[in-house]
């Protein structure tokens, strides 16, 4: 088997930062009030700016195939061209289109590659882990030596106040709190953005690089039910009706294609069930306290970090505050990007040293997935 380095990193967000203050700007207003929900939710998450393709007119300014084709162009350098690779691996879990895959239209945006294998992972945060596994596994038995893995979002899509005007629920938060928490609580954690990752069966030929060591995933989808989705209903007994068993005429008033999060059902289970699969990984792995000199957690919110941190410790790993290496409270919760962003930056922090080991932990609230990717510094 050969032995998977991420040579480059990359990203693409799409014009300025945007602050709390500045939101409904952008995503406009439901039926011409404030939300409600929205300095309740900002107030617990954490996220200071983000960024959105949109103006503050609400025109779009990049398709999340545009963003995730600059982000991959991005990778290119002196000792690599996007002809060079031999593989695209893409996660997302905003695609613009049903079909056809999403990957194939990011390789559409990228002509310059010529032909190559395209693989596409459609989900939630943990595509991207997906995607990037794909790549190592392909690189590790010689089915490839150079390939790329990208996530892309636009999210600002789903939360724009035009998707919501059928709504007044939502705004009325005083009255019926729980369904207008559920349907207005992620218009206020999501952002758009992109982010790659060049893979290779050789180190790069300067700086550093960071060896794939391994990846874990793992789904808890046959003992839970699903928590946080778009394009169907939940029903009564936790089962998930999809929006082609309803009439059309009943899409827009049920909000079928609204991105909506079950919050008691991810309170009881996100951080639990990751600790649950971490001790599982750390017997597998023989891995120990001491072999994780970064943390990078992928957060939905702030909210949940004081928890993840008893969670990680109990189980036995323990990582000063300083090596926690997360950048959510200023890109915002990305979905898939926001794995890939974390290592992209911190790839170019120059806070590393070779030798140490980065330890990435992806919850998937859609049905409770998680993916754990370990790297060392060389």
């Amino acid at each position: 088997m050969n032995n998977v380095f991420i040579t480059q990193t990359s990203h693409f967000f799409p014009n300025s930062p945007v602050p709390n203050d500045e939101m409904e700007d952008y995503l406009g207003l439901v039926n011409n009030h404030r939300s409600l929900s929205r300095p309740i939710v900002l107030r617990n998450n954490g996220i200071k700016t983000r960024y959105y393709a949109l103006d503050k007119q609400g025109n779009v300014t990049h398709t999340s195939v545009q963003m995730a084709a600059e982000a991959i162009r991005n990778l290119e350098g002196e000792d690599f061209r996007l002809a060079d690779a031999e593989l695209l691996a893409y996660g997302t879990a905003s695609p613009e289109q049903i079909m056809p895959s999403p990957a194939v239209m990011v390789h559409g945006e990228l002509p310059e590659t010529g032909n190559l294998e395209v693989v596409s992972f459609q989900g939630s945060c943990c595509t991207s882990v997906e995607a990037l596994k794909y790549c190592a596994y392909a690189i590790a038995s010689g089915d490839a030596n150079e390939a790329v893995c990208a996530a892309s979002e636009r999210l600002s899509a789903l939360m724009r106040a035009e998707n919501f005007k059928a709504e007044g629920d939502v705004i009325a938060l005083d009255k019926r709190p729980i369904l207008a928490f559920q349907k207005d609580f992620l218009r206020w954690m999501l952002s758009d953005g992109a982010a790659a990752l060049r893979l290779s069966s050789k180190p790069a030929q300067s700086g550093l690089s960071l060896k794939v060591e391994w990846v874990e995933l793992t789904s808890f989808a046959n003992e839970r039910e699903t928590c946080m989705y778009m394009g169907g209903e939940k029903q009564p007994d936790g089962s998930l009706k999809g929006w082609n068993a309803y009439p059309q005429d009943q899409w827009l008033p049920m909000s079928l294609f609204s991105l909506k999060q079950d919050t008691r059902v991810l309170g009881e289970n996100i951080v639990r069930l990751g600790g649950e699969f971490l001790k599982r990984i750390m017997k597998k792995r023989n891995l120990k306290s001491a072999d994780v000199d970064w943390l990078l957690p992928h957060m939905s919110s702030m909210f949940f970090k004081d928890e993840m941190k008893r969670n990680i410790e109990e189980i036995g790993i323990s990582v000063p505050e300083d090596h926690w290496f997360y950048n959510l409270t200023r890109i915002g919760n990305i979905g898939s990007v926001s794995a890939l962003a974390m290592i992209d930056e911190i790839y170019h922090s120059g806070k590393l040293k070779k030798g140490e080991h980065l330890l990435v932990v992806v919850p998937e609230s859609a049905r409770f997935t998680y993916g754990y990717i370990y790297l060392t510094v060389c």
